[in-house]
């Protein structure tokens, strides 16, 4: 009688994330490995459907090495850190690509430069991480991220600065922001013990960049126009 083998290994693909609703095969290779602060401005373009006329810009704030191979830029965008292909806007927005602001070119694949450090860091700094919580990687934040907190239906805001961004074993990635209360040394750099994970803040709710962050402070009309339009959606 011929008994069939083991079918354990070559099967994952049947087996679904119920986050990414992907195969768990599929959801391994996408995992970030290894980030790359984007220190040259590059920023990332998108339209909506209110301007089709127009482009908008944002700051890349890293460029992250998939497991798979494949690199791509990372911003924050409302409530996450999403790589830019995949941006959805409140507005049907949809990404058109990178672009570089001193020559003025739109591309669609990252960087050689960037590939080639992040390939190279990922290989040399390789070693064996027990948990998935084990921290991979932390850099700093180099656009001038804010984090927008609000525990009574934006009636009041709050607006901490994004002081880095840790990678852990499992691919994901955390936004760190400073506790006020257990501050010793000045300045907070990354891996500072009054770090704390922006998820663990109840009262979180957007990410805007330093401009914006600066609007809101300044209580301009049309940025907390855009806030209710947040809220509304």
């Amino acid at each position: 009688m011929t008994t069939s083998t083991s079918n354990s290994n070559h099967n994952k693909d049947n087996v679904i994330d119920i986050f990414t609703q992907k195969p768990y095969s599929s959801s391994c290779n996408h995992r970030i490995i290894r980030l790359a602060p984007e220190l040259d401005g590059l920023e990332m373009i998108y339209s909506n459907e209110t301007s089709p006329e127009k482009l908008f810009s944002v700051k890349i704030l890293c460029w992250a090495l998939r497991a798979d191979g494949e690199v791509v830029g990372l911003t924050p965008w409302l409530d996450e850190i999403v790589s830019c292909p995949l941006i959805s806007d409140p507005v049907n927005g949809y990404w058109e690509g990178y672009f570089n602001p001193d020559s003025d070119e739109v591309f669609h694949e990252a960087p050689i430069h960037k590939i080639i450090e992040l390939e190279t860091a990922a290989e040399y700094y390789e070693r064996d991480l027990q948990t998935d919580e084990d921290i991979v990687q932390e850099i700093p934040d180099v656009i001038g991220t804010h984090a927008v907190l609000s525990s009574d239906g934006f009636k009041n805001l709050t607006l901490k600065e994004v002081v880095s961004w840790r990678l852990l074993s499992s691919g994901a990635i955390e936004c760190m922001l400073i506790d006020d209360a257990k501050v010793v040394n000045t300045p907070v750099l990354p891996g500072d013990d009054c770090l704390y994970p922006c998820k663990t803040e109840e009262a979180f709710r957007y990410f805007f960049q330093h401009h914006i962050a600066n609007k809101i402070k300044a209580r301009d009309p049309e940025a907390l126009e855009a806030i209710s339009m947040l809220v509304d959606s």
